[in-house]
């Protein structure tokens, strides 16, 4: 799956490959156990293999969701990753989880020993910067419903996985409003057979 994912940006020798995979170390989480804390400095970059994890930060009393991500993506508290300094978010498995980890120490020696895998860190941060761009200007130009019709259709099968509560907070909306769209979302002919509530 790492091969994979990688190869979407460079095409990396099987010695670079190997490189690149002697300095990762596996690891494994149970469902809700907490990777970092708002005030941790965030220590690795994580692949997630299997299982699923959530990025929020407290508001007041709520909890704001900024990312879900699942198999084949990247979590971390990246801005601590990269500069050093403390978290301002926490990150929480939420199902049992493996991932793929590499510390910012270990990457820096990679980009040095290797152009093609400092290039393939260059992209993996725009694209990363990119993806983040779109899902900002979505959630100021898409209305509600707009939001949720397109999340459901790139994501139908985090409706099953993810609690609902926080679907809504990802998606900037009432638990209520999720709750009144999924509704509606049942009685749209070619929908129902990737949504089973």
């Amino acid at each position: 799956m790492l091969r994979q994912y990688v190869s979407r940006y460079v095409a990396l020798t099987n010695e670079e490959f190997t490189f690149l995979a002697e300095k990762i170390v596996v690891r494994s989480f149970d469902r809700r156990q907490q990777l970092v804390s708002v005030g941790d400095v965030e220590q690795y970059m994580n692949f997630l293999v299997r299982g699923l994890a959530r990025m929020y930060f407290i508001k007041g009393r709520t909890e704001v969701i900024t990312n879900i991500a699942k198999e084949g993506e990247l979590v971390s508290s990246s801005a601590s990753f990269l500069s050093g300094d403390p978290s301002c978010y926490f990150i929480e498995t939420l199902e049992p989880a493996t991932m793929l980890s590499i510390t910012r120490e270990h990457l820096d020696g990679l980009y040095q020993q290797s152009s093609s895998v400092e290039r393939l860190g260059r992209l993996i941060t725009t694209q990363f910067v990119l993806q983040k761009e779109e899902w900002e200007l979505e959630c100021m130009r898409l209305d509600t419903k707009e939001r949720f019709l397109r999340f459901v259709e790139n994501n139908p099968d985090l409706l099953q996985r993810v609690p609902q509560k926080y679907l809504a907070s990802y998606l900037n909306m009432k638990p209520e409003t999720f709750s009144r769209l999924k509704h509606l979302l049942r009685k749209r002919p070619g929908v129902t057979k990737t949504f089973q509530p």
